[in-house]
């Protein structure tokens, strides 16, 4: 008996991202490459901003949402933008999507050296309701090792006037595990961030990125990674520190106040979907995913030529899904259960062919069972990303 023709793979939308869509935006400029970064960013120097912010909002009007649920602008660094600039992008962006009367959160990625109290002042005005400021370390000289342009002084002065601009919510992103940290400085550093009193904290281990002169320093020798028992009590004196001030750990690497967890980012953790725009943006739609040129000029020549920057578009299958839904799941405090997974995945098979291993990491005490919900167990969190290996490869 003849088979019926396979339906062709999904794709993404071709014209507008259905309304709500969480938004992406990304805005490559820094005014230096960090050494340990990896996302597609460029020096400023040198560039015209301009053509980028009108391309940008050339692609909003051809791709964007209505009405998205949250706003997220990253970089790169966007708070690096002139104010007539951000105000040409915001408004923009407004008139394409009506975001500031939709959305329930606007972030912005800022470094210090380029948010004083103007462009704070600026940035709220616009639509900003987080700002997420790029302290990263309090050592200077780590700071430098970092490739960052601005001091500590910065970094709590770039705080300081946000606050008196008004900002209500504001994220402090901090690395740790660094080459030649000492564990009773980091206690200290935490101890004086936590004295400003952010509403939300991100802290990383530092981790050495394929493409990144970090990587390739450690590969020659030049640097050293910290030993895993290092490693793992930077680990649990992050988390122990945080829960005595009050941040609830409702990811792997981040912390908040009650009710202030970063909406945004849940939503990439639940493996919602998301519009991206700008070079090297990501959209993920339906089951079908796909990605923006990484050149500021490639970008802005096919945006005004085409109307469309995407270089790349994938349609994983269900089984591809599934795992990717249980590996980003299991980064959240709430965990989840195989019922939301298969859900979150668009996996139509009443039994997970996953839940197995849930189950044997469970009996081996790296996830706890709390009903029908797996989560990551006191054990299983500083090897949060073994376990994912176990989704993703199993």
């Amino acid at each position: 008996m003849p088979r019926a023709p396979e339906a062709p793979p999904p794709t993404l939308p071709r014209g507008r991202a259905p309304a709500g869509t969480p938004l992406y935006v990304h805005l490559p400029f820094c005014a230096a490459k960090c050494h340990y970064c990896d996302f597609f960013s460029v020096a400023a120097e040198g560039h015209d901003r301009r053509p980028t912010v009108a391309a940008l909002l050339a692609e909003a009007e051809r791709w964007a949402p209505r009405e998205p649920r949250t706003v997220f602008f990253g970089g790169g660094t966007p708070s690096l933008l002139e104010s007539a600039e951000l105000r040409a992008l915001f408004d923009g962006l407004e008139r394409v999507t009506g975001f500031r009367g939709a959305a329930c959160e606007v972030t912005v990625e800022c470094n210090p050296e380029s948010l004083d109290e103007a462009k704070a002042a600026t940035l709220l005005e616009l639509g900003a309701t987080r700002l997420s400021i790029g302290f990263q370390a309090l050592d200077d000289a780590a700071l430098k090792l970092f490739g960052r342009v601005h001091d500590a002084a910065q970094a709590f002065e770039a705080y300081r006037a946000a606050r008196r601009a008004g900002a209500r919510e504001i994220n402090i992103d901090l690395i740790y595990a660094w080459p030649g940290q000492d564990l009773a400085a980091w206690r200290a550093d935490l101890d004086r961030v936590l004295d400003l009193g952010p509403d939300h904290i991100s802290a990383y281990n530092l981790t050495f990125e394929e493409d990144t002169a970090f990587r390739r320093w450690l590969e020659d020798g030049a640097l050293s990674k910290p030993d895993e028992e290092l490693e793992l009590a930077f680990f649990e004196a992050t988390r122990s520190r945080l829960a005595e001030r009050g941040y609830g750990a409702y990811e792997v690497s981040n912390f908040a106040l009650s009710g202030l967890h970063a909406r945004h980012n849940v939503n990439y953790w639940q493996n919602g979907p998301y519009l991206g725009l700008g070079p090297s943006a990501v959209s993920k739609i339906g089951t079908a995913r796909g990605g923006n040129v990484k050149s500021v000029g490639d970008y802005v020549r096919r945006i005004r030529e085409q109307g469309d920057a995407r270089v790349w578009e994938e349609a994983p299958d269900a089984l591809a899904r599934l795992r990717e839904t249980w590996w980003l799941g299991l980064r959240l405090a709430e965990g989840l259960s195989a019922a939301e997974a298969r859900a979150r995945a668009g996996f139509d098979l009443p039994e997970d062919p996953l839940q197995p291993i849930a189950e044997r990491l469970a009996d081996d005490g790296l996830l706890e069972r709390r009903g029908v919900r797996f989560a990551l167990s006191p054990r299983g969190l500083p090897l949060a990303d073994w376990v994912a290996r176990k989704f993703l490869e199993g």
